[in-house]
């Protein structure tokens, strides 16, 4: 019983475990007044020998100013030939915060106490929950790791078709005005039919830079085909800046990309629309209107700008 007392009938300590004495750091038990060094909480009024026998067998509830912590709980058994009171200790459900508190070990409680075998399932369970934590953190990262693959496009590690379908009604449902961009690259074919699919990937994946770096991290800028990308200009509905943005990345575009010892010349033309230019606007309507707005600049001579004209502007011609 490392948590007992042995408490003679003058009501002094006779007897002392080596766990409780260690946890009065080393002050010597022995011969103290039992009454001085502890406090009976509950029940309550027992404050000498005589109340402490008449309460054998019943829990109590004890208190020390020497010891942290919630208190021990105890049990006093009658010593014979009133003799005193053996008095076993224990810390009761305090035994996790005392065992952290107080830096215990196994070799602080008996072999048959229960306590050990309750902080072993309790160890076991802070260890399953962190791993479960661990796990759950990992299958999230793993979900959205995989959830990005799927919205982008591995050879430039632009947004895909996917994404721009999903970020595109994102911004009609969010009635904020915005510019849809639909641009291809001319004479594209010519660099991937004389140098190769090799200078081909290298020639988009340099578009791509180009592109991302005249956009804002607001905008989505999206691969929908071999050599086509669409760009959604997210609070931007002025058509001249609009205009602004896309002659200065066909003015980029149609500089010579270097492909190991060779330069590789493209250009690209641009059909744009405006959200404002319908009520309400409707992806698949845009995304058509800024097609055919491509095709137009195709058939203007190429490296150049078409902007899809508005019904009202129609109305006018």
């Amino acid at each position: 019983m490392p948590l007992h007392l042995l408490i003679g009938s003058d009501s002094r300590i006779i007897g002392c475990g080596p766990t409780l004495r260690r946890l009065f750091l080393g002050r010597d038990l022995l011969g103290q007044a039992f009454f001085e060094h502890f406090a009976v909480r509950r029940p309550s009024g027992l404050h000498d020998m005589a109340a402490l026998h008449d309460r054998a067998g019943v829990k109590l509830y004890l208190a020390s100013p020497h010891l942290p912590g919630p208190g021990l709980r105890g049990i006093a058994v009658p010593l014979a030939a009133g003799q005193g009171v053996l008095l076993n200790l224990s810390f009761g459900i305090g035994v996790i915060e005392a065992v952290r508190d107080l830096q215990l070990s196994d070799a602080d409680f008996a072999a048959t106490d229960l306590a050990m075998e309750l902080l072993y399932v309790v160890e076991a369970k802070s260890a399953v929950t962190e791993e479960l934590r661990g796990l759950t953190l990992r299958l999230q990262g793993a979900k959205t790791q995989a959830e990005e693959q799927a919205l982008t496009d591995t050879l430039t590690g632009l947004r895909n078709r996917r994404a721009l379908d999903l970020a595109l009604q994102t911004a009609i449902d969010g009635a904020s005005p915005f510019g849809l961009m639909h641009l291809d690259l001319d004479f594209f074919k010519a660099v991937n039919d004389t140098l190769g699919h090799a200078a081909g990937d290298h020639v988009l994946r340099m578009v791509a830079g180009v592109l991302v770096e005249e956009t804002r991290r607001s905008d989505v800028v999206a691969r929908v085909g071999g050599d086509e990308f669409v760009i959604l200009l997210n609070g931007t509905a002025d058509p001249i800046r609009l205009e602004q943005i896309a002659g200065r990345i066909i003015q980029r575009l149609s500089e010579p990309i270097a492909f190991g010892a060779h330069r590789c010349r493209i250009a690209a033309s641009v059909g744009l629309t405006v959200s404002t230019f319908y009520t309400p606007p409707v992806a698949a309507i845009m995304l058509e209107d800024a097609d055919r707005a491509l095709y137009a600049a195709k058939h203007a001579g190429r490296a150049c700008l078409r902007r899809h004209a508005p019904p009202s502007d129609l109305a006018r011609m």
